[in-house]
């Protein structure tokens, strides 16, 4: 049932707010909830690359890029580990895991994306 998994209640995770959320929120909230949170990643991505590509200049369009394969990188390596096929290591899933500075980072990441949007006309 909700909130009754095995790998969360009994603590068989270790770090399961930092490292395993992915698995923690998959056990809690199904295929389901794992294909959409997957999915918002994905849709987030996808938003970045356009932001980037509309940009006015090669720099933003290169920070832009640089802050999409961060979330890519993060969201891949994080994802894997949940499932076995990558190394364990500490890198936190962005907007889930427990953690202040990587919020922060993902939080400045998506600050500069949205300034590069409105900034991409020249006046």
């Amino acid at each position: 049932g909700f909130l009754q998994g095995t790998q969360s209640h009994y603590r068989f995770l270790p770090q399961q707010s930092t490292d395993f959320i992915f698995s923690i929120l998959a056990e809690e909230w199904g295929f389901a909830g794992g294909t959409l949170v997957f999915f918002l990643f994905l849709v987030i991505m996808i938003r970045g690359i356009r932001i980037a590509y509309t940009a006015r200049d090669d720099y933003a369009l290169y920070i832009g890029a640089g802050i999409v394969g961060m979330i890519f990188f993060h969201v891949a390596v994080n994802i894997g580990m949940a499932m076995g096929v990558m190394p364990i290591t500490g890198i936190p899933l962005f907007f889930l895991s427990y953690g202040g500075s990587s919020l922060w980072t993902a939080l400045i990441g998506i600050g500069l994306l949205l300034n590069i949007h409105l900034r991409r006309y020249r006046y």
